[in-house]
């Protein structure tokens, strides 16, 4: 899943870190060598 819009977070299932975008660049965020998973809130 790419990032869309800026505020959107994100979720490492492995190791549960979390981020927020601040800025949209386009692309898929990735930690411990797998997709992030986005938060809906």
């Amino acid at each position: 899943m790419g990032v869309s819009k800026k505020g959107e977070k994100y979720l490492c299932e492995i190791c549960g870190n979390e981020v927020t975008v601040t800025k949209v660049g386009g692309g898929t965020l990735v930690c411990c060598g797998e997709e992030m998973t986005l938060i809906e809130e």
